[in-house]
């Protein structure tokens, strides 16, 4: 399935102009070629490329609407790495892997503070494309650990951090939920500190095992373990 990104309203389907030019000057696809457009909000259109110029369109032979999305949702709030190809490889998998939401918090051992959120959507949007998704996730602007804290759902969401001292659940014994959130702290980790600003706030700790895993490595086997719950 050649898989690209527009919008789908009452009918019509406009393919996004960047995808356009991807089409015409990068694959140099023909006239006729099958083709299929999702809008990332569950609608998918199929039909056949049309070109005119350097404009590519689609000649619309069938819209499949509200098409299912991943269940149960998963949204990462993670601590941006300092070497930043860390984190993108990170939301490459896990958009390949179901994940809902991804937000970027800043925490007090964040050391990158300033974060193109901009570029991470457009690699996001790549990779929903890439494994044939037709729900594209939300990436959220980054925001402060306390600001974050303001609008979650103390029950559906735990920390993973490193602090063997304190009491942390299994992953394998939380219940099954319809949703869950998950933060995830910078190399380094969380603080004590933070540690206990989130226990103030009702949020569980979680264990990923007795090794120590990077930030990047730590979402990645966050969004396997609830792709596991999928298939």
């Amino acid at each position: 399935m050649k898989l690209f990104y527009g919008t789908i309203e009452n009918n019509q389907v406009t393919i996004n102009d960047d995808e356009q030019l991807h089409i015409v000057k990068v694959l140099r696809m023909k006239q006729g070629e099958d083709i299929h457009v999702t809008d990332g909000k569950g609608n998918l259109a199929s039909g056949k490329l049309f070109i005119e110029g350097k404009k590519a369109g689609i000649e619309v032979a069938e819209i499949k609407e509200n098409l299912p999305d991943f269940n149960p949702k998963l949204h990462i709030a993670i601590a941006p790495t300092k070497n930043i190809d860390r984190i993108e490889f990170f939301l490459e998998k896990a958009v390949e892997m179901g994940v809902s939401e991804i937000s970027i918090i800043i925490t007090e051992k964040t050391e990158r503070k300033n974060i193109n959120v901009d570029k991470l959507r457009k690699q996001s949007i790549a990779a929903s494309k890439q494994s044939l998704r037709f729900h594209f996730p939300i990436i959220n602007d980054a925001l402060k650990l306390s600001d974050f804290l303001k609008n979650s759902n103390s029950e559906h969401t735990f920390v993973a951090h490193c602090h063997e001292n304190l009491d942390r659940i299994d992953l394998k014994n939380l219940p099954q939920m319809e949703d869950i959130t998950f933060l995830i702290g910078p190399e380094g980790d969380f603080s004590e500190r933070e540690i206990s600003f989130l226990a103030e706030n009702t949020i569980k700790a979680v264990s990923l095992g007795n090794q120590r895993l990077r930030t990047e490595t730590a979402g990645v086997f966050v969004a396997a373990w609830n792709y596991n719950k999928m298939i």
